[in-house]
């Protein structure tokens, strides 16, 4: 066993993992997402318990933002399942955390460790990922860049804005 290999792994981690690793998440994400916003906008009782907790939140426009929300949770969803528009979806869908957590959870933190363990806080911190590192190679995303990306252009989807190359 190559005990220095172990070590660098356990300290540093691999970014060869990486391209696997932010698929899963987003894909996981995405398939969440667009099951919780579908049955927001598609199911009468979930859709009229959305406007219910929005009135109680004291949203603005409580019945437009309760299709609003549930749209951008299902096709923020979608587009995050297909690897298509992540960084866009990653950012919507971030937003409405910060809002959720905002409107309807803020009563609750009464510390740092509160706040850190809303599922909310993960989500946002698991998006706001995706929305800097990319959709990763196995996207809708990476493909459309390879295929209209003059040659040798660094790969958006995959980072390249940071410097990265594909």
């Amino acid at each position: 066993m190559d005990w220095k290999r172990l070590v660098q792994f356990a300290l540093l981690g691999s970014s060869d993992l990486e391209q696997y690793a932010i698929p899963l998440v987003r894909v996981s994400l995405g398939l969440f997402f667009a099951i919780s916003g579908a049955n927001k906008l598609f199911v009468a009782g979930n859709t009229r318990a959305m406007y219910e907790t929005l009135v109680k939140a004291k949203v603005p426009f409580p019945r437009l933002m309760t299709y609003f929300v549930s749209g951008v949770e299902f096709f923020g969803g979608l587009f995050l399942l297909a690897g298509l528009l992540s960084r866009i979806s990653a950012g919507a869908l971030g937003i409405t955390m910060i809002v959720a957590i905002r409107s309807a959870k803020w009563a609750d933190v009464d510390s740092l460790e509160t706040l850190l363990g809303f599922d909310e806080f993960e989500y946002l911190a698991l998006f706001l990922w995706i929305a800097i590192a990319g959709a990763g190679p196995l996207s809708v995303d990476h493909w459309l860049q390879r295929r209209f990306s003059p040659r040798g252009a660094p790969s958006v989807a995959n980072g390249g804005a940071f410097g990265r190359r594909a």
